[in-house]
């Protein structure tokens, strides 16, 4: 129907006073947590703050570049990597049985029916309360007690990795796996096909990019857990910048620090070209 001309169209947004409610909603649930954290922008420009802040930082100059500190640092770097490396190998082959017990995508009464049955529900739910009991503690947390366990260096982090990621990636792996088209899973089982041979012939294939993607996601978030559980104790770059800061040695923190940077970088364009080889 064509507007009147001499008709006024009302100026007024309709979802104007919901929104301002939500705002303000939002600011009055978000003003507790602000004030139990004591969170007080101000102290960040205070003049005497600014003052100890640049003193601090004049202390990381210049970057500690000797033989010897470089021989340790190439070997905390390796240390880093391996422990990421070898912590996801090992969440692996946890991770992928248990997304496989805990995935619906192979689930004979879904597959067939399209509706998961009542037994088979029951039967997965101690493997996804397994899942959800790995990845609830932090890694940083596993890597304290493994060190109290072992003693200190990377088999505390690669242990702590193993196991958090492994509830991580069984968790979103089940995830992708019934994600993906089911059809042709489906049509392999009313086949007679194994639900094995569904799942590498019908499933994986369609799943296969994504999974890789989050794989390689993974080993990232790894690499930098890695530096992190150093600090309690757990070898590599964490432990060098540990005590670095303990002898107040603000050279060689700069010089770790770079080197995480450079390692992080490094782990991030070798993870995009994969994903594209893998494309």
């Amino acid at each position: 129907m064509p507007l009147n001309p001499l008709q006024r169209v009302d100026p007024r947004d309709p979802a104007a006073l919901p929104r301002a409610l939500i705002t303000l909603l939002a600011l009055v649930l978000l003003w507790p947590g602000l004030v139990l954290t004591e969170f007080r922008p101000a102290t960040l420009v205070d003049p005497r703050n600014l003052d100890t802040f640049g003193r601090f930082l004049a202390g990381f100059w210049p970057p500690e570049l000797s033989a010897e500190f470089l021989a340790l640092l190439g070997k905390a770097t390796l240390e880093t990597l391996a422990m990421a490396t070898a912590g996801l190998a090992l969440a692996l082959l946890l991770a992928i049985p248990l997304s496989l017990l805990s995935s619906r995508a192979l689930s004979v009464s879904a597959l067939i029916s399209g509706r998961p049955g009542r037994l088979a529900s029951i039967a997965r739910y101690p493997v996804r309360l397994l899942l959800i009991l790995l990845r609830s503690i932090p890694e940083i947390v596993w890597a304290l007690l493994f060190v109290r366990a072992v003693g200190l260096g990377p088999t505390a982090g690669v242990m702590a990795i193993a196991i958090t990621y492994s509830g991580m990636l069984g968790k979103v792996y089940a995830e992708i796996y019934e994600s993906v088209d089911q059809r042709p899973a489906r049509a392999l089982m009313q086949a007679g096909s194994s639900r094995l041979a569904a799942f590498f012939y019908g499933i994986l294939p369609a799943a296969a990019k994504e999974l890789t993607s989050y794989t390689l996601y993974r080993w990232e978030c790894a690499v930098r857990a890695s530096v992190i559980m150093g600090f309690v104790g757990a070898g590599g770059l964490g432990q060098m910048i540990d005590l670095s800061i303990r002898m107040f040695a603000g050279g060689e923190v700069v010089s770790i620090l770079l080197t995480f940077l450079i390692l992080v970088l490094a782990a991030d364009q070798l993870s995009s070209l994969l994903r594209r080889r893998l494309a």
